[in-house]
């Protein structure tokens, strides 16, 4: 910062001494010419009088001399007005403090002295935010620590470009902060040091995935088909193809990849769970589910008139044993009525799915705060206890408020 302001500060006064000089060297100079001038002309007025003597066209040479210095020195400037000229000089000096005061507004304004300041600071913090991120002991970074640490990393690597580590945290700081195309460029930089790197290769794929490009993701799909022909129980890789997959609406690779997920992974694993869920969800987006309950939800008058606005509706199936749901749905009311479907995507617990049940029941309430546990004031309906063949079509009307 010292050297910078330093530099400022020389600039500045350069452009002071050009200023100042260029106001003397005009006045000197125009003193200059004059006396050339006039030199000249005195000159050229004696080579005259020589000629016009020779041929007899003057006679008294010496009187038309004498007037002829008389001119030249009646030109002179008297000793006042050359003091007056010095002293009109400092006349510059309220210019040249326009001239500084201008330069410094104009560079405060729009030359980003703020932004470098930061930028310092992030440089002078820049080691001890990286060794607090790399002690497992230490507080986790806030986002702005994050982002202060994104911009001394890539700063450091301007003068470092071969350091793979750095390209690689570069990355993935660009992931957790959700800076795709910061993200992405930096694990270009890093596999074009380290090709063959099998965990870069799966953040540059994971980044692909999550870009809004379709031709990022299509890229992206190929790229983890490769790496999962290297590894083929990779839970990493498995774990993205599947994602990747169903965001572009492969649904069969996703199942696939995900039912192999389930096959690595221990049994107490718990993203077994979510995985399960994932699974159904691909299933009924791609039409393939084996059961599927149709709801059709009513308002009775007194509930209608008295219902206020806003709130969260939960559909929720039971056995019409136990009390915990089968499946659970929730969505915003709209108008009514409201037609909706549940399948295996809704249920709970994955041992315990709506297509294994042999009798339903179904309640629908309306949640005034969007809490899941009932509150009084809460509108609700439930429908009787049928029997359950797989695909069947149940209305059920809030037409009760809970006490």
């Amino acid at each position: 910062m010292a050297v910078f302001l330093l530099t400022i500060f020389l600039l500045l006064l350069a452009a002071s001494v050009l200023f100042l000089a260029a106001g003397w060297r005009q006045r000197e100079t125009h003193t200059a010419a004059r006396d050339n001038l006039n030199t000249h002309f005195y000159r050229q007025r004696l080579a005259e009088m020589t000629l016009d003597e020779e041929q007899g066209v003057i006679a008294d040479r010496a009187v038309m001399e004498q007037e002829l210095q008389q001119t030249l020195l009646s030109d002179i400037p008297p000793a006042s007005d050359a003091h007056s000229h010095r002293s009109r000089r400092w006349v510059l000096l309220p210019g040249l403090i326009v001239l500084v005061i201008v330069s410094l507004a104009s560079y405060l304004k729009t030359g980003g002295l703020t932004q470098l300041s930061g930028w310092l600071q992030v440089q002078e913090a820049y080691p001890a935010l990286r060794a607090q991120l790399m002690d497992p002991h230490a507080r986790p970074l806030t986002q702005e620590q994050l982002s202060g640490l994104q911009l001394g990393l890539r700063s450091q690597l301007q003068t470092e470009p071969d350091n793979l580590s750095g390209w690689a945290m570069l990355g993935r700081l660009g992931m957790v902060l959700n800076n795709a195309t910061g993200a992405r460029q930096a694990f270009e930089h890093a596999l074009q040091l380290a090709p063959n790197n099998f965990a870069l290769q799966q953040d540059y794929a994971e980044v692909l995935t999550r870009s809004g490009d379709p031709q990022d993701n299509r890229q992206a799909g190929l790229l983890l088909k490769d790496l999962l022909k290297q590894h083929p129980q990779d839970i990493r890789t498995l774990s993205l193809l599947a994602y990747n997959a169903f965001e572009q609406q492969q649904y069969s690779q996703a199942i696939d990849s995900w039912q192999t997920l389930l096959q690595v992974l221990p049994a107490d694993d718990p993203r077994r769970e979510g995985i399960a869920r994932s699974i159904e969800q691909a299933k009924t987006d791609a039409g393939q589910q084996s059961s599927q309950l149709t709801v059709e939800v009513t308002l009775s008058p007194q509930a209608e008139k008295m219902l206020p606005p806003g709130g969260v509706m939960y559909i929720s199936v039971t056995d019409g044993v136990s009390p915990v749901p089968v499946a659970v749905k929730r969505v915003s009311p709209g108008h009514f009525p409201v037609s909706l479907t549940l399948d295996d995507s809704n249920a709970m617990l994955q041992d315990r799915r709506l297509s294994t049940q042999k009798q339903i029941q179904v309640r629908v309430r309306i949640a005034r705060n969007g809490r899941a546990n009932p509150e009084p004031g809460d509108w609700f309906g439930a429908s009787a206890i049928v029997p359950w063949d797989g695909h069947q079509h149940i209305d059920v009307a809030i037409d009760k408020q809970q006490p």
